[in-house]
């Protein structure tokens, strides 16, 4: 193996140690619930992370065994790779870039609206029928009951910072004027404000808000949270694939050149 091919094997290692953190960020977002429940938007960064692991591969075993071809098909599909990542980062930066949450006085958490997120990710979450089954799948998951395990007082929850899709899905908008009985039970105000919301409330534990505009912006609100997390991790490994890719194309050059000295030397 030439020295050429030496440092090609030895860049697919570092290419193959960043399809770890592309991956693992993929599936720590489909792990999250609002990721499960709006099941279509789980899936491309594991995808192409896994993709990234095998053509990694494919290229250390070229480089090893010194197949120029296989070499050829590896930087040939490590650009696609690579060019896919970078669409993937630039496209959920501009659709999670914008974002309108407020908060009341003597409260932690922050409430969402709608009218405040980008028209592809309120077309894919908020659609009638795809939200028939996120709200069934929302309603299913623990996302709700397990408030109660972590507050106990009005002032404790009052004070707390619950998640974007808690915040806008267990528990009413704090603009209807309900009162705390637990974090999933409130009393119906004399007057409730006119938000449609406040109408859409219920104590049935299978209810809640799911039905709530509040709810979707509040789903809304979590996808950008955690899509914001993981495209940082994406993004420093895309930078150092760029760099691996940019040094594997002039070793491979420098390795062909070795090919055709040898050749001319015999």
């Amino acid at each position: 193996m030439g020295v050429s091919n030496n440092v090609t094997a030895v860049l697919n290692l570092i290419a193959l140690l960043c399809s770890v953190p592309i991956i693992s960020s993929g599936v720590w977002l489909s792990s999250k619930p609002d990721n499960e429940c709006a099941h279509h938007l789980r899936w491309p960064i594991v995808i192409l992370g896994t993709l990234l692991l095998l053509v990694a591969l494919a290229g250390f075993v070229g480089a090893y065994w010194n197949r120029q071809g296989l070499l050829a098909v590896y930087l040939f599909a490590m650009a696609l790779l690579i060019a896919a990542l970078l669409f993937v980062t630039v496209f959920a930066f501009v659709v999670t870039r914008d974002e309108v949450s407020f908060s009341f006085p003597g409260r932690g958490y922050r409430e969402y609206r709608l009218a405040g997120f980008s028209s592809w990710l309120r077309e894919h979450v908020v659609d009638p029928e795809d939200w028939v089954k996120i709200r069934a799948c929302l309603a299913d998951s623990d996302v709700c009951s397990k408030l109660a395990l972590d507050y106990f007082t009005a002032d404790q929850f009052y004070t707390g910072h619950i998640s974007p899709l808690q915040s806008g899905c267990c528990k009413p908008p704090t603009v209807c004027g309900y009162t705390y009985v637990n974090p999933t039970l409130w009393l119906n105000p004399a007057n409730p404000s006119a938000d449609p919301d406040c109408y859409l409330w219920s104590n049935d534990q299978g209810r809640l808000c799911y039905e709530c505009n509040s709810c979707k912006a509040g789903l809304l609100g979590n996808l950008r949270e955690e899509w914001r997390k993981a495209n940082r991790i994406v993004i420093a490994a895309v930078v150092i694939l760029i760099i691996v890719y940019l040094v594997a194309c002039s070793a491979f050059r420098n390795a062909q050149s070795e090919e055709l000295f040898r050749h001319s030397k015999s």
